[in-house]
């Protein structure tokens, strides 16, 4: 839980400091409120990044663990065994010490009278809103195990796509590295010993050669320099990604680069298409559904969108009137749910969009990998080039200079 680093005065004029836990500073503040000290300044701890970052890494809980944990708790609830009973089982099959320890708090939850979806809300880093209203519905008509499989496969499907991604960068990432340290060890220890043999002859030596004696030089005696411009890079995105304006167009510019831009915004129309149809199936408002949607989409731009639909339906719009005049959003969505509003089966129209947009996905995945091949190859053969073109032509120069 995030704290707050506080100073304070107590009723008799005495200063008070220190740290408060809450969700939240509005919480914090009404904690020390109620701890009847007048607050002289709150803020966050300002440890308290660094602290959730290792948290974060030691008590990670995988979406492959939700998986498993949705998984068979439908399998249990389906033969009729009791949430509780359940639960207690999963505590004993689970192999991740920390998720044990949340099953056992959760355990806790609903065996003191709270539903499980109640339980389930206190963790929204490991059960985000879809899920919890999803498993609310699912208390709610009754088939709690059928809403659980149906997570389960979502969270599947997402990490299918997330996996197919990334295993098509993972081949054109090595190969990049292995040429970045080849790159670097030619400029270091080869190029070196060929200038020294050109500084001896007097002999004029052609452009490619000195912008690479040049660059050798470079890596050789101010390496440094590169390290503190990487530092600053990195350090300079990473300090505007935290600012609000900052994040919104580092994230409009992802979904911009080609080709995986492209996968990128196909991936998010589909976790929109099958969430928001899932959501309004199970009987939560359009509006709620539009602003779960926008919590659980990874990217600004389309957060926006669709919290601004959500403001906009609660008027009497439709969302295809809103939605259609947004650029990011493509057409081909908006004239679906044009289409869904007017039948009145907008929730399978949303389930069509996703399957055709999980195909599109899959084809610009491919066609990605299918270009990625002859990109290195020709990046290869251009800095092969560049580099015997360097130093052939001088050894060239030279034996003409000799043999005249």
């Amino acid at each position: 839980m995030p704290s707050y680093r506080y100073l304070a005065k107590k009723i008799n004029g005495e200063n008070a400091k220190g740290l408060v836990e809450a969700p939240n500073i509005k919480n914090a503040s009404e904690i020390l409120k109620d701890k009847q000290l007048i607050i002289i300044s709150l803020k966050e701890n300002p440890w308290q990044q660094v602290t959730d970052f290792f948290l974060n890494v030691m008590n990670r809980v995988r979406s492959k663990d939700v998986v498993f944990f949705a998984r068979q708790l439908s399998v249990m609830l389906e033969a009729n065994v009791p949430v509780v009973k359940s639960l207690h089982v999963l505590i004993k099959q689970t192999t991740n010490p920390y998720f044990k320890l949340i099953i056992g708090e959760i355990v806790d939850d609903v065996d003191g009278g709270a539903k499980l979806s109640q339980a389930l809300k206190r963790y929204p880093k490991i059960f985000d809103n879809f899920f919890v209203y999803l498993v609310r519905a699912g208390e709610t008509t009754g088939r709690l195990d059928k809403v659980l499989v149906y997570l389960a496969d979502q969270i599947e499907k997402d990490l299918a796509i997330k996996g197919r991604i990334k295993g098509a960068m993972i081949y054109p990432c090595f190969i990049f590295g292995v040429l970045i340290v080849m790159g670097i060890g030619m400029m270091v220890l080869v190029v070196p010993k060929f200038v020294s043999i050109f500084e001896q002859s007097s002999i004029q030596l052609p452009l490619p050669t000195r912008i690479l004696i040049g660059t050798s030089d470079f890596f050789i005696n101010y390496w440094w320099l590169l390290i503190v411009f990487v530092g600053v890079l990195i350090s300079g995105v990473y300090l505007y990604s935290r600012n609000k304006a900052g994040h919104y167009y580092l994230d409009l510019l992802k979904i911009k680069i080609p080709i995986i831009g492209t996968i990128i915004w196909k991936t998010i129309m589909v976790r929109f298409a099958r969430s928001l149809s899932s959501l309004m199936v199970s009987g939560v408002p359009v509006t709620k559904s539009l602003q779960i949607v926008a919590e659980i989409v990874n990217n600004d731009v389309y957060r926006k969108i669709y919290f601004q639909t959500a403001e906009e339906v609660v008027v009497g719009k439709t969302i295809s009137s809103i939605l259609i005049k947004e650029k990011n959003v493509p057409l081909l969505v908006t004239n679906m749910i044009s289409v869904g509003e007017e039948s009145g089966k907008i929730d399978k129209v949303l389930v069509k969009v996703a399957d055709f947009y999980e195909s599109e996905t899959d084809t610009a995945i491919k066609t990605m990998v299918s270009l990625i091949e002859p990109i290195i190859l020709i990046v290869i053969g251009l800095a092969a080039m560049g580099l015997i073109l360097s130093i052939i032509l001088p050894m060239y120069q030279l034996t003409e200079s000799f043999s005249a």
